[in-house]
């Protein structure tokens, strides 16, 4: 009598929905003990169940993201399977294309596969027709419905039935239909009232957490969670689907002059805070903010402009036309970049001379005996100078404010009024035993 080797044969069983799955006995149930008595029924063919378990419950058929069909193709992979039994091939994927995925895996391991309640052999060329058949009305199954669910989903919003998610501040669900909640509604109608008299959520935070005002599910407000529900148009008496707005079927809590009137402020406030921003840090990129004056003694005020394009344009302009305007008007702008460039090549000029160093050396060296030579230190700030393009900006301007107390702008020309007693805290970083005597040291052996 010939020996049948034997086949390894793993159940594998999947429910798509946790319904009625704490019940004594369920699908799963069901499944695993047709399947366990579809191996005993061919034991004559070697047919042998594995102890281990692969069980899916409340997983869907179309992916592959499920636990229990990991282990077990982990389990095909590493040789301990050789038949898969499953009570409909459904149960293993309603996707032909993962399903394309699986075959190659069990060919690949030669692994075979049978139905309890489906004549299906995949061992045949027959088999495979069947089961791809099969497969394909099992997409084409779950594709319909999931087309029908999502058509009930949007004609139930349409007529105002609340379909699930997250229930608004000021709402409960009560038979798919949203309820006002009166302390909840009171809130929201707080929020709202508070934001057109404040035009601040960072009030309003502080305020709501001095009152212990707190969200839906107990927690502290923050501005994020209080622009969620001035944004809401559930408290306008709509609900959303897929970008539309449909009229909903519960009460609203905000009349649409009050809506209307919260959304003007919020887009003006936003804007305002966007061009505040930008032009808190225009103002900080002006090299020679503060310094620049008229012959008559009048201060240039920095200005910046963005045009649509994004370009951004930077003038020096005379107070009286910031603050007189049209009164003023013949005064020309001058173009930031312009005047800036003239400065700083003048301040490079002043630094490779060492003129006004010199000038005033004995002076210097009084208040700074450690100082060394002044050939020395020439050498080191024409140094400076060659590399001034290396420098970030705030040294730029930190070395420019040292040296120069006032930019006078004439029609032709740009004079400079020197700051001599600038000179001081640059040669305090050149004192013996501090950075900058280090780099001198290594700037005179190069």
């Amino acid at each position: 009598m010939t020996m049948v080797a034997p086949k390894r044969c793993a159940v594998y069983c999947r429910v798509s929905s946790d319904e009625r799955l704490d019940q004594s006995f369920n699908s799963i149930d069901a499944q695993r003990e047709s399947g366990l008595s579809f191996v005993m029924s061919q034991r004559a063919e070697g047919w042998v169940a594995v102890q281990d378990t692969y069980e899916d419950p409340g997983y869907s058929g179309g992916n592959m993201e499920r636990p229990g069909l990991k282990r077990l193709l982990a389990d095909i992979k590493a040789g301990k399977v050789d038949m898969i039994v499953v009570y409909k091939i459904d149960r293993l994927s309603r996707s032909l294309a993962d399903f394309a995925k699986m075959v190659e895996v069990f060919d690949k391991h030669k692994v075979s596969f049978s139905s309890v309640t489906q004549q299906i052999n995949s061992a045949t060329s027959t088999g495979r027709l069947m089961l791809n058949m099969l497969l394909s009305f099992a997409q084409f199954e779950r594709e319909v419905t999931g087309e029908r669910i999502r058509d009930k989903i949007a004609a139930s919003k349409r007529k105002g039935i609340w379909m699930g998610g997250p229930v608004p501040l000021g709402y409960r669900v009560e038979n798919r239909l949203l309820l006002v909640d009166p302390q909840e509604a009171a809130t929201v109608r707080w929020i709202f009232d508070t934001y057109r008299r404040t035009h601040s959520t960072t009030l309003m935070v502080q305020d709501m957490k001095d009152q212990k005002i707190l969200t839906k599910t107990g927690r502290h407000f923050c501005k994020q969670a209080l622009y969620k529900v001035l944004h809401n148009r559930v408290y306008l008496g709509q609900l959303q689907h897929k970008g539309q707005f449909f009229a909903g079927a519960h009460e609203p809590l905000i009349d649409q002059a009050a809506w209307e009137h919260v959304q003007k402020l919020m887009t003006k406030d936003s804007e305002e805070n966007t061009r505040s921003a930008w032009a808190q840090k225009a103002q900080k990129e002006f090299l020679l903010r503060g310094l620049i004056y008229s012959p008559e003694g009048d201060l240039y005020l920095p200005v910046a402009t963005q045009k649509k394009s994004g370009k951004v344009y930077r003038y020096y302009v005379h107070n009286k036309k910031v603050n007189s305007g049209a009164c003023h008007s013949d005064i020309p702008n001058q173009p930031a970049d312009l005047v800036e460039n003239a400065v700083t090549e003048q301040v490079l000029d002043f630094l490779r001379s060492g003129t006004m160093l010199n000038n005033y050396w004995h002076q210097i060296q009084a208040l700074n005996p450690g100082i060394p030579e002044p050939q020395a230190v020439v050498l080191i700030l024409q140094r400076t100078a060659n590399i001034w393009d290396t420098f970030f900006d705030q040294i730029k301007r930190n070395i420019i404010r040292s040296l120069v107390e006032r930019v006078t702008l004439e029609d032709d020309s740009i004079s400079i009024n020197w700051r001599t007693e600038g000179w001081l805290p640059l040669l305090e970083t050149m004192k013996p035993k501090t950075v900058g005597a280090e780099r001198l040291e290594m700037e005179m052996l190069a």
